[in-house]
């Protein structure tokens, strides 16, 4: 399965054209390589995502079969490794 649909089926970005942007602006990483949106993902996988205000890494624990997942599935999806909200200073910082 695609990142970019991994990405929206664990409800981690609402739309699936939102991850395909973060991807091509080479936001998301797997097991610490930048990947476009057509990066196949598996079972394991360490996804990093690193935007202006946040940054989120989690563990792949499964990767669904079909197109639809129910919200408690999504859930299940993944294990978060580290959630950090980036405060205002730090965004400052990057400027």
């Amino acid at each position: 399965m695609r990142i970019d649909q991994f990405l929206k089926l664990s409800r981690i970005i609402k739309r699936r054209s939102q991850a395909k942007i973060l991807c091509d602006e080479g936001v998301v990483r797997i097991n610490g390589s930048v990947v476009k949106a057509s990066k196949d993902v598996k079972e394991g996988d360490v996804v990093e995502i690193d935007t202006v205000n946040r940054y989120l890494k989690f563990r792949i624990n499964a990767v669904p079969a079909g197109k639809n997942v129910s919200k408690k599935m999504a859930r299940e999806l993944i294990t978060i490794i580290e959630d950090k909200k980036k405060s205002i200073s730090d965004i400052i910082d990057l400027i």
